[in-house]
């Protein structure tokens, strides 16, 4: 197909895995970055062979049908409006927006401007969290009952180089990291209906110890440990623990509970990992990913460890879709109903009652071995 021309407004940490990825592929091209700090983003223009424009430029080039959106959370809303407006079809970092009424303003304007809106997070493409929907979906762990996820650290000021961001509104372990965990949890499980939640901040100030901001405090205006629990259209009933104040646990981060068995999911924090499946009290035993192309290839090191690294194919499944006419699985939806459920969170803690969701959503089409991925891995010449 001829490749779909991207641009991206954000130049910040994340960038470079997208700019990386998209080096990859021969589905989509990167003509150009910008930033308002124009030095930045000349200097990825130069690493990644694109041009540095302005914002207004970039929005205004005509070859140019995607934008990626690597703003704050706090603009994303604002940004993706701007893009709509543009006529062309935002893809945003998580979360979509930071309140329901701004997430409503972009879905309601994409929908009247016949345009796609694309969102964060495309874990769920790896190998692992696709081999863990197909065992969800052909019976093998029975009727799912339950399940269970821990999201346990101490911060993000320790090591990102201006956390700030992460603990002012639209931030929060649930608003930053949940939307993975929350994705695949829809991804597997359907959509959720109801919400309830206990939400707490452990600190009102934070201190800066990554550089180069070392030394620096911080107020905290989000709720940093959240205890809550998903009862989904289904049925199944899942607790979620998401914390930012927590120096380690050995709780399983992820677990889902059939009348058959159990399943460790592998952290869909990330693209791969080896999930494991225990049926009527046997043991707990590997699950092979070799099935699916998405683990095996593109690994990458982060924090000392060797991972999947497949960020920018949810971007790219949109270019495909966009091309051919069919949904795209990152999607506004998925995203509106995963932002309902991280906002319902602290509403339930806020109102002392459960939460019933009003949005809905379809799970994404599973990805079919060999035929989707090898689309989706089309490689750059």
């Amino acid at each position: 197909m001829k490749p779909v021309v991207i641009g991206i407004i954000g130049c910040g940490v994340i960038s470079d895995a997208y700019l990386k990825g998209a080096e990859g592929s021969s589905l989509i091209t990167v003509k150009a970055v910008s930033d308002l700090r124009q030095d930045i983003a000349e200097e990825k223009a130069r690493t990644y062979g694109c041009e540095a424009m302005s914002v207004d430029q970039l929005l205004s080039d005509p070859d140019i049908e995607i934008v990626l959106n690597l703003t704050i959370p706090a603009v994303h809303a604002i940004v993706a409006l701007d893009i709509l407006e543009a006529g062309k079809h935002p893809y945003s970092e998580k979360p979509l927006a930071i309140s329901m009424k701004e997430a409503d303003t972009v879905i309601e304007r994409a929908s009247a401007l016949g345009l796609r809106v694309g969102c964060a997070p495309d874990t769920f493409f790896g190998a692992s969290h696709q081999i863990e929907r197909r065992i969800v979906d052909d019976g093998t762990l029975g009727r799912i009952v339950g399940g269970s996820v821990t999201i346990a650290s101490r911060g993000m000021e320790h090591w990102h180089p201006d956390p700030r961001f992460f603990y002012q509104p639209g931030g929060g372990p649930h608003a930053d990291v949940g939307p993975y965990y929350i994705t695949q949890l829809v991804n597997l499980l359907g959509p959720v209906r109801s919400v309830s939640a206990f939400a707490t901040k452990a600190f009102d100030q934070r201190t800066i110890t990554s550089e180069k901001l070392n030394g620096t405090t911080f107020e905290v205006a989000v709720p940093t440990t959240i205890n809550g629990t998903l009862l989904f259209a289904s049925g199944a009933n899942v607790s979620l623990t998401m914390s930012w104040d927590i120096w380690a646990s050995k709780r399983p981060k992820f677990e889902i509970y059939g009348s058959e068995g159990s399943l460790q999911v592998a952290d869909p924090n990330h693209f791969g990992g080896v999930p494991e499946v225990l049926i009527r009290g046997g043991n707990w035993e590997p699950i092979s990913i070799d099935d699916f192309a998405f683990g095996a290839v593109n690994r990458t090191t982060i924090f000392g460890h060797e991972i999947a690294d497949y960020r920018v194919v949810g971007l790219i499944d949109m270019a495909v879709a966009l091309r051919s006419g069919r949904p795209h699985r990152a999607n506004g939806e998925l995203a509106y109903h995963v932002l309902e459920i991280i906002q319902a969170l602290e509403l339930s803690s806020t109102a002392g009652n459960h939460i019933r969701l009003k949005s809905t959503c379809v799970r994404p089409a599973p990805l079919m071995p060999g035929k989707d991925e090898a689309v989706l891995l089309e490689p750059a010449a």
